[in-house]
């Protein structure tokens, strides 16, 4: 994965964690842009799109949950949010509203490192064809329709608006309608197989991922809740 193509976006009000992780990922070789408070980076990302977004959830002028929200009204990008260990439900909100990845302070420079490149392995993966054939990167399962190519999911003709880990976690449960996935195998299908989360990221994703498509059809249950064991795509 070549660095340079990509540009980064960092949200936070501690000018000595901006400072150093800026400096972190341009000697990576990263385009770098920074924002001190979330009411100018709400400005300045709406009108510059970046490649992925990692923003603190205690700040001045427009806290992280709130430009979180605002941006996914707009925007799909990833997103990976940065929060105190004392700041459980601020974690989980952020995941209800879509953030990709969260990562608690204080934080390894080189775990942050490592998260952004598999975040954007992953975004990378979902938009480019792997084959030759137009269809490849296609699935159908009924009413749903998930094109790789894309990054697009249709329930009966209509658009679900998914982020980089709600699309590959919804890929995965409809690529094998019936068979359970466990949380672990649900986790290696988004983040891959080297990075850690708790149990709970995967629930909050699927949570918002059956928000979504509620939200244009309310009778939708194809996504079914094996207690103790994981998800499953029900069969048509």
């Amino acid at each position: 994965m070549e660095a340079g193509k990509y540009v980064i976006a960092l949200v936070d009000d501690d000018r000595n964690i901006l400072t150093s992780v800026f400096m972190m990922l341009e000697a990576d070789g990263f385009v770098v842009q920074t924002y001190t408070d979330g009411e100018s980076a709400l400005q300045g990302l709406l009108s510059r799109p970046v490649d992925l977004v990692v923003l603190d959830i205690k700040m001045p002028r427009m806290d992280g949950i709130e430009l979180l929200q605002r941006l996914r009204n707009r925007s799909q990008m990833p997103v990976i949010i940065l929060s105190s260990k004392d700041e459980e439900i601020d974690q989980l909100m952020g995941l209800r509203l879509g953030a990709d990845d969260y990562i608690t302070k204080p934080f390894s420079q080189r775990l942050l490192l490592e998260r952004i490149r598999a975040l954007l392995r992953r975004h990378e993966v979902n938009k480019i064809d792997n084959d030759a054939g137009a269809n490849s990167g296609l699935v159908v399962r009924g009413a749903l329709t998930l094109d790789d190519m894309r990054h697009q999911c249709r329930w009966h003709d209509q658009d679900i608006q998914l982020t980089v880990t709600e699309f590959l976690l919804t890929k995965a449960l409809a690529t094998r309608p019936g068979l359970v996935k466990s949380r672990d195998q649900l986790i290696d299908a988004a983040y891959g197989e080297n990075i850690y989360v708790d149990d709970r990221t995967i629930d909050s994703h699927i949570k918002r991922i059956r928000k979504k498509f509620r939200q244009v059809d309310p009778e939708f249950s194809k996504i079914e809740t094996l207690y103790g064991i994981g998800y499953r795509y029900k069969e048509d």
